[in-house]
């Protein structure tokens, strides 16, 4: 199978984490992908007619898309258990959170870098990170417990989400009143997946 990439994807590194930590980097090839929202590559559009990444390309099927689904795909693929059935609709609503952290939070990169700057919205980027403050404040003050124990991919989505603000948005200061999340995130972004999967 093939990855279609880009490194600095906050989706895209939600899969590679899980790649590493369910051990399937022999199962799956990574391809490094040049593609912008406003001009998507044929590769990603012939995997994806929404032309987004991540996209896996299987051998037995058609290609399939949407890091939430290709992220179920492979768990299933290696039995790592990281959607543990106990806690379905909580995990599966933190990966939701984080997720729209990182739609957020790539919403004011696009609006910054590719849109000229006349017509950049300084309200739009304000309302993005609206959207994703309040999703760090949520989940600092109601989900923390669900960010313990056994690896799932809550973990694994809300780590990126975060390292990918550090990266585009660090002078937004998201650890400020929120120390408990800033404290987990700086464990979990020493995990060797977090660390090989880092964007240079």
């Amino acid at each position: 199978m093939q990855l279609l990439v880009s490194p600095a994807s906050p989706f895209v590194r939600k899969v590679r984490v899980l790649i590493r930590e369910a051990k399937l980097m022999d199962t799956v090839e990574e391809i490094d992908v040049s593609t912008t929202p406003m001009n998507s590559a044929p590769d990603v559009v012939a995997a994806n007619p929404i032309g987004k990444i991540p996209a896996l390309i299987r051998a037995d099927g058609p290609g399939i898309y949407d890091s939430r689904v290709i992220t179920r795909f492979l768990d299933d693929l290696a039995g790592t258990d990281l959607y543990p059935q106990s806690r379905i609709w909580e995990i599966l609503t933190l990966e939701a959170t984080a997720d729209g952290i990182m739609d957020a939070a790539v919403s004011m990169t696009y609006e910054a870098r590719l849109r000229p700057q006349e017509k950049q919205s300084s309200e739009w980027i304000e309302a993005q990170w609206a959207k994703a403050a309040r999703g760090i404040a949520a989940v600092n003050s109601r989900w923390m417990s669900h960010l313990t124990g056994p690896l799932n991919i809550g973990q694994i989505a809300m780590a990126c989400a975060l390292s990918y603000v550090d990266l585009r948005h660090d002078d937004r200061g998201w650890r400020n009143g929120n120390e408990a999340l800033a404290n987990w995130h700086a464990d979990f972004a020493a995990r060797d997946s977090m660390v090989a999967t880092k964007p240079a």
